[in-house]
């Protein structure tokens, strides 16, 4: 009864965002009809790859099963993550904790509340966009139905197992830090979780999976290969469970039952530290932190905008460790990004090193466009909602809300480019990319990442919550979703109709022939595309956005 009760207040917020009363959810079935394209174009381009390695030899078939495995363990590590970060916001500092916790009931079924939202904010696009992937590998294998019924209880059983994992630990270790530091309990997580991705993919050893010159003989590689990947890991018993399915049509019980009790077995361990331990980490989180400002009589007046919002947003960024602690995790992925290209096994690859080289830098462009996206949706979006009540202090400021956008546009357009940059720079070297592709790589990603930005921007602008508990429960809105797939869309469109001129121009000027007329007409034709699309979305969210802003006021 209780438990139906404080999720009461989720299930109508959920209710009144997708399907507000009275009115045919028009963004509910934008956002249904998008997602469901994304979903059958990842389906489909997954069946694509895996059917390429599944009708090679067996190797094959192993070696695609090994990616199953490390897409299993990738996604787990970064659930867990997700969820310890948000468990300390959501349990200890969101908002409405002084309301809800000195309401009448247990603290078990305050748990199960925070269990349940926790793991519907942090694991729901993860396991949107998993599922098509997964589905590809039943339908390339031809998996019986029994695959249908296992594969979404393991995904389902393993973001528990991420929930339960990432609850306990947080709550244990709120109370292992001084009063003073609890918010910053959430940096030692950062640099855990950096450790422990660099870990599991040396752990995994990707490079070995294509480099069989290394065994003595075949039969040690396939053996090595085909071994279950880091059996200690939850997330390893649904890869491995499913994997034996597909090759064997044979369901290991043991590891099923293993699946199906862990998540319960964790639920009740993290209510056990929640009676525990919990009321004295939440009373250490109310203590103050001790900062003091000393203010200085000789502080000349520079009445320059950009550098006002600018020095405002870096001052609110670094007061909350929840936030830039996570710029550890940022770099170690970062780091294990571009490791992946220093390993590529290029020069055993059945067609000529450098074409293969121009065809991964081009694909780099898109993955370094979906990770800007993402980003971009956890940091951009939700930064004019977390201004919270002091929105109204800007707004009475002799400043217009465009001019406020702009300047907080060109505050995070430039990290995010130089990061971008990066990304692509310093792949495009390990690749040993030089012409064309070079400049086509750099420049399609600056520009996806200003439209973006923008597009992120717009979008927050235009469905600002300035009560929302935390963050992570503002990108849990219809906004939110409508970004990235807008963005998504974009970035696809525009990379797909790209690889024609570029295939032309790398083609030619891999061979040394000279460009044609008509090979600059293509290529100025994609160009001006690009740009007047990216522009067209970016100031039509950006000006919808200011528009709402002031009728909001």
């Amino acid at each position: 009864m209780f438990r139906r009760e404080l999720l009461r207040p989720f299930g109508c917020s959920f209710k009144n965002r997708f399907f507000p009363p009275g009115l045919f959810p028009w963004k509910t079935a934008t956002v249904l009809l998008f997602g469901l394209a994304i979903c059958l174009g990842l389906y489909l381009i997954s069946v694509r790859v895996i059917g390429y390695f599944h009708s090679q030899s067996e190797l094959g078939i192993i070696l695609s099963l090994k990616i199953f495995q490390m897409a299993w363990i990738i996604m787990f590590a970064m659930l867990v993550f997700s969820c310890m970060v948000s468990a300390v916001s959501s349990m200890f500092l969101s908002r409405d904790n002084e309301i809800v916790w000195a309401a009448p009931v247990p603290a078990m079924d305050l748990y199960a509340m925070r269990f349940v939202t926790t793991t519907i904010y942090t694991s729901w696009m993860m396991v949107v966009f998993s599922i098509p992937i997964f589905a590809g590998y039943g339908t390339v294998f031809k998996a019986g139905w029994l695959f249908w019924l296992l594969m979404p209880l393991a995904v389902v059983a393993t973001t528990a197992v991420a929930t339960g994992l990432g609850n306990t630990a947080t709550i244990i270790l709120i109370n292992l830090f001084p009063a003073r530091r609890t918010k910053d309990v959430v940096l030692y997580l950062s640099l855990c979780f950096g450790i422990f991705i660099y870990i599991v993919f040396r752990f995994l050893k990707p490079e070995e999976l294509v480099n069989p010159e290394r065994y003595g003989h075949f039969v040690d590689y396939l053996s090595s290969i085909s071994t279950p990947a880091a059996p200690y890991i939850p997330a390893a018993w649904a890869a491995n469970l499913l994997s034996l399915y597909l090759l064997d049509r044979e369901i290991d019980w043991l590891i099923l039952a293993l699946i199906v009790v862990t998540p319960a077995a964790l639920f009740f361990l993290g209510e056990w530290a929640m009676q525990l331990w919990f009321f004295k980490g939440y009373s250490k989180s109310q203590e103050s932190f001790g900062g003091y400002r000393r203010f200085s009589a000789g502080r000349k007046y520079r009445p320059r905008i950009w550098g006002w919002i600018a020095g405002k947003e870096t001052r609110a960024f670094l007061r909350d460790s929840a936030e830039w602690s996570q710029v550890f995790m940022i770099a170690a992925l970062v780091v294990v990004y571009l490791y992946n290209f220093k390993l590529l096994p290029v020069k055993r690859s059945f067609f000529e090193e450098r074409y293969i080289t121009n065809i991964i830098a081009f694909l780099n462009t898109g993955l370094t466009g979906f990770i800007v996206t993402s980003l971009s949706a956890r940091f951009v979006y939700p930064s004019i909602g977390a201004e919270g009540g002091a929105f109204y202090i800007i707004r009475s400021a002799p400043i217009s809300l465009k001019r406020f956008l702009l300047s907080k546009y060109l505050y995070y357009a430039i990290p995010f480019t130089g990061l971008a940059l990066l990304m692509v720079t310093v792949s495009d070297r390990l690749l040993n990319i030089t012409g064309p592709m070079w400049w086509f790589s750099v420049g399609a990603t600056m520009w996806i990442t200003w439209i973006v930005v923008a597009v992120a921007l717009g979008f927050g602008a235009l469905n600002a919550d300035f009560k929302a508990e935390s963050k992570a429960a503002a990108l849990g809105g219809m906004g939110a979703v409508l970004f990235l797939f807008t963005a998504m869309t974009y970035q696809i469109v525009i990379i797909s109709l790209g690889f024609f001129p570029a295939y032309r121009l790398v083609g030619k000027w891999l061979r040394d022939v000279p460009f044609s007329g008509r090979d600059m007409i293509i290529l100025t034709g994609w160009i001006v595309f690009a740009v007047l699309s990216g522009l067209f979305i970016a100031v039509f969210f950006f000006r919808k956005g200011v528009k709402s802003l002031e009728d909001m006021t």
